[in-house]
């Protein structure tokens, strides 16, 4: 599984308003359009996809924009993708047979690895926070690896 360019510049948006909101009141889209180098119609889509996700709220008008929902140590990198680019998996394989009756030679066995892996990666989502990264991008952290 690849992470897309949709769940790529979500991710990178919402580290940037867990950068930069703490307390600071909303953030224009063309603000963090401007910090990340993402392209502002495109971030603007995104961005109401992260609302209907709940994990931003907005605020209109002067003064208005985009803050986190939630704390950053609450939103994991999981959830962002979820939201932009729908469930987590290696692909659309469907579940293993558990009783044994595979229609062809070795589905079950691959189906069942397919399944294990895209849950791995799931869990290795999750297990990053905003907060984790926001650490690791103002060197308060180890990065990964």
């Amino acid at each position: 599984m690849r992470v897309s360019t949709r769940g790529d510049y979500a991710s990178r948006a919402l580290l940037s308003l867990a950068l930069h909101g703490a307390g600071s009141g909303p953030t224009t889209v063309r603000d963090i359009a401007e910090r990340t180098g993402l392209p502002q119609p495109y971030l603007e889509q995104i961005l109401l996809a992260l609302k209907g996700a709940g994990l931003v709220k907005s605020k209109r008008g002067v003064g208005g924009g985009y803050v986190l929902a939630r704390p950053p140590c609450e939103i994991n990198l999981a959830e962002i993708v979820r939201a932009v680019d729908g469930p987590i998996a290696l692909g659309d394989f469907g579940e293993p047979h558990t009783d044994g009756a595979c229609d062809h030679e070795g589905q079950c066995v691959l189906l069942s690895i397919w399944h294990t892996v895209g849950n791995k990666m799931r869990e290795q989502l999750e297990n990053f926070t905003l907060a984790d990264i926001a650490a690791m991008a103002a060197g308060n952290r180890p990065w990964p690896g």
